[in-house]
């Protein structure tokens, strides 16, 4: 590799001027991770040790909790990694980790939104009042209830970013009033069946019970992936800025492949490839896509890092939050759409129990960070499965409900803790 070396000489104005002829003892800068790139699987290797070690853990803690959850629950009872448990786990956790895309984003502002529990309880009495009372068709009743949740998001976000109310107090309002209405809606009777054979009761129960449906999927997923990658770093080496050699991407896509067709193999051992799965990964392919590879993404990062030096950089700071408010009243509405759908009914529980602090967690345990200016919608995913395979192995064991809030609890304050110790090791490395 040639690098060109560049000096500055002094001019007798006294202005620092561009020497394209360097000093025979002039020391080119080489961005490092050329370097790392250059080196192969080795210099990878080293990269990632000096990552452990300056504190930029990414989502390791997770990946490693997940594993360890599992071969735990697995060892006490033989039924937990059967195809069965692990489908019913994938459906279960799409509610919740819907709300928590949503969350993602507020984190990453650095701020907090108390009352998506109440919204997705409001979205779910809303689509079950005009879809079962009124007559409304469910597809309407759908688009009804998630536009309510953008609106109210909106709402929360005005005064938040407008009025200047702290969120907390903001959000902590609305999870009061929206639960209100709520109960206001629902009535003397507090529940009101769907429909079983609907469209929101089968966005949960509905599978592609054709074999070719999860291999599809998987097979387009890894395809996507590795044209994704290909191209991109194609690009980037035509540009002339870092890029990932052709040996990263083959093992990344292999990798993936592994996965996938794992993944595809156990949901065809049950009763196929679930839709509401599927939904929720296009959703977060989709936020992630928004997230860091769109301008507007950008904006969001930035406000997370520092919200003056985003004004000052012409980020209409105002515009953004109440945008992010109204996506994560979005996903809430769209999660209390979801949780209707498991149990085929809206009832006065909906919304309420643990599922606030479920979203925030899974976030968080996923690897979002608190602080704000770190995570990816990912995240959501990885938290949730967490969560929710916490709360089916405690429930194969006959474990009772409270012990599963303090053992929830513990791994989100463990997380929270690492969160903490890895920055202040990221601002000793100065990486931070």
């Amino acid at each position: 590799m040639s690098v060109e070396k560049l000096t500055k000489t002094s001019s007798p104005a006294g202005e620092g001027a561009v020497n394209t002829e360097a000093a025979p003892d002039a020391v080119a800068a080489v961005d490092p991770r050329l370097l790392v790139r250059e080196q192969g699987f080795a210099g990878y290797l080293t990269e990632f040790k000096r990552r452990m070690r300056s504190g930029d853990l990414g989502a390791v803690p997770v990946v490693v909790g997940l594993i360890i959850i599992w071969a735990i629950f697995s060892s006490l009872n033989s039924r937990f990694l059967t195809a069965e448990n692990l489908s019913n786990i994938s459906v279960a956790m799409v509610g919740t980790g819907m709300i928590a895309v949503g969350i993602v984003f507020v984190l990453l502002l650095g701020e907090i939104d108390l009352s998506v529990g109440s919204v997705s309880g409001v979205a779910g009495a809303i689509s079950a009042v005009l879809a079962v009372n009124h007559g409304v068709a469910e597809w309407e009743a759908v688009i009804v209830a998630v536009v309510s949740g953008a609106v109210i998001g909106i709402l929360h976000g005005f005064f938040f970013a407008r009025v200047g109310a702290p969120a907390f107090a903001v959000t902590l309002a609305g999870l009061l009033f929206w639960q209100g209405l709520m109960l206001q809606l629902l009535g003397s009777d507090g529940t009101i069946n769907l429909d079983g054979d609907g469209l929101i009761a089968n966005l949960t129960s509905y599978y592609f019970a054709d074999v070719a449906a999860a291999y599809g999927l998987a097979l387009v997923a890894v395809v996507v992936y590795f044209l994704t990658a290909f191209f991109d770093s194609r690009r980037r080496v035509a540009a002339g800025v870092p890029s990932r050699p052709f040996s990263e991407i083959l093992l990344r896509t292999v990798l993936l492949a592994v996965v996938a067709f794992a993944a595809a193999i156990m949901f065809n051992q049950y009763k196929g490839l679930p839709l509401a799965l599927v939904i929720f990964l296009a959703v977060l392919v989709l936020t992630d896509f928004i997230t860091r590879r769109t301008p507007y993404g950008r904006k969001i990062f930035a406000l997370g890092g520092s919200v003056e030096a985003s004004r000052r950089a012409g980020i209409n700071v105002t515009a953004v939050r109440i945008s992010v408010y109204a996506i994560a009243g979005t996903f809430a509405a769209i999660g209390g759409v979801f949780l209707a759908s498991k149990i085929a009914a809206a009832n006065q529980n909906a919304g309420g129990g643990d599922l606030l602090m479920n979203s925030i967690a899974a976030a968080v345990i996923g690897g979002t960070s608190l602080f704000g200016g770190r995570g990816r919608t990912w995240n959501a995913l990885l938290g949730v499965m967490v969560i929710t395979s916490i709360q089916y192995g405690l429930f194969l064991e006959g474990i009772a409900t409270p012990v599963q809030y303090m053992i929830t609890g513990g791994v989100l304050l463990a997380t929270v803790c690492i969160d903490s110790i890895s920055r202040r090791t990221q601002r000793t490395a100065g990486r931070a």
